[in-house]
């Protein structure tokens, strides 16, 4: 295995060539950070470095056709669409407890209108107004709210990784769910 660090567009350009060595170079690269994707989520090491190897088997196969313009992002969807899918194949019998429980739960009246949502137009419609409304905030509020949202980091974490009391976290939290219904509602999504 070599050591040298590639780029995400030598990285890809790996995979549409079906070499094996890609999925080195991701695991070398962002195996940390997709691990602590799918531990935030599972609070578990061993399903977590399942699902990040499952990450890796993902990528494979869908890189190529899918040709990520951020390899990074791309990574952290995957892991954390696998990491909560394993979640709730968990949590199905036994309700309750976890951090995404808490998280899910905070952002329950706002998922509700679109978890019916089948028709792939419109999930994607949702996201476009979902991207719109994060770029719209202020960076630290934004990067609060993902570390939340998507990354399911605790508030304590949060508060730790800001320097800031978990009370002001939960505050800021609890404004930007405000102003994501304001945003919702004048987009025309009912919450």
């Amino acid at each position: 295995m070599s050591h040298t660090t590639l780029g995400d567009r030598e990285i890809v350009a790996l995979y549409f060539e079906r070499d094996e060595r890609a999925i080195e170079h991701t695991a070398r690269k962002y195996g940390d950070y997709c691990f602590t994707i799918a531990d935030n989520i599972l609070r578990c090491r061993e399903d977590a470095e399942e699902c990040v190897n499952d990450t890796w088997l993902k990528t494979w196969n869908t890189v190529p056709p899918q040709k990520p313009n951020s390899l990074r992002h791309y990574l952290a969807k995957i892991t954390r669409n696998l990491s909560i899918s394993r979640w709730r194949e968990q949590n199905t019998a036994k309700r309750g407890g976890g951090e995404l429980t808490l998280a899910l739960g905070e952002l329950e009246d706002f998922l509700a209108d679109t978890r019916e949502v089948e028709d792939e137009a419109a999930r994607a419609a949702f996201a476009d107004c979902l991207n719109r409304f994060l770029r719209g905030l202020p960076a630290r509020e934004c990067h609060i709210f993902l570390r939340r949202y998507f990354y399911v980091e605790t508030t304590g974490e949060i508060a730790r990784r800001y320097g800031m009391k978990e009370a002001n976290v939960l505050l800021i939290l609890s404004r930007t769910r405000a102003k994501l219904r304001t945003h919702l509602e004048q987009e025309g999504y009912t919450v």
